[in-house]
Parts: structure tokens; C-alpha cells; sequence
């Protein structure tokens, strides 16, 4: 399931993943989701698509 939802992804990531997010963890993921040339960003968007990438961005920095 893809959380829909701020409350159903930080679920997900911090009691489901086990990953603390930490200041240095979060910035780190907003800057490699911005880098639209980042291996790991082509791949999480051709799982997810293009409008998670932008929420989970939208959310992660919610939390900065």
C-alpha cells in the first residue's frame, strides 16, 4: 500500500521501517527526491510515481 496521507507515510517510515528521522536523514532524502538525475530518485519514481515523489518531498519537509 502507497500512504496517501502525511499521518499514513510518517506510520509507515518511523513504526512499519523502523527509520528514525533524524534532521540529517530527512535533509538528505529532500535532496536527493529534488535531484530528478539521482539513481535512487529514478528508481522511487518509476515504482511510485512522479506524484508520491512530490508528496513524500511535500512531507518530508513538514518535518524540517
Amino acid at each position: 500500500m502507497i500512504p496517501q496521507t502525511f499521518d499514513e507515510w510518517k506510520d509507515c517510515i518511523v513504526n512499519k521501517c523502523k527509520i528514525k528521522l533524524t534532521k540529517q536523514f530527512v535533509e538528505t532524502r529532500i535532496k536527493d527526491l529534488e535531484d530528478d538525475t539521482n539513481s535512487n530518485t529514478i528508481t522511487f519514481v518509476k515504482m511510485y510515481g512522479i506524484s508520491h515523489k512530490n508528496n513524500v518531498i511535500k512531507w518530508f519537509k513538514v518535518l524540517t
